[in-house]
């Protein structure tokens, strides 16, 4: 969905999340509060940071609302039916496993 992305690009701020996908910043916060699939991390500056699966299920958060014209209750089961369920601990906790991992090997 995000192809033309650069595939080196790994982590996203709000602002070009926003432009990327095309609705502003209060409307992707608003949406964190809806739907459990989108949680960004938080930057040491505290600022959210999403990653290319984060703005895929924005993408199509997007398209069911916008284009289907469903309800934000219609498009949660949606995602649930599609099987896009909120990211599970252990899928962050071996995400965030991962990240320390290259930060180290940056750092020897």
């Amino acid at each position: 969905m995000v192809d033309w992305v650069s595939e080196d690009k790994r982590f996203f701020r709000i602002g070009e999340v926003s432009r990327i996908i095309g609705v502003e910043p209060y409307v992707l916060r608003y949406w964190e509060s809806e739907f459990p699939q989108i949680r960004p991390r938080r930057a040491d500056s505290n600022q959210r940071t999403y990653q290319r699966k984060d703005l895929e299920i924005i993408m199509e958060i997007k398209r069911l609302l916008y284009e289907e014209k469903m309800t934000i209750e219609g498009a949660k089961r949606r995602l649930k039916q599609k099987g896009i369920a909120a990211r599970p601990t252990e899928s962050i906790l071996s995400d965030v496993e991962h990240e320390l991992k290259e930060i180290l090997h940056i750092l020897t």
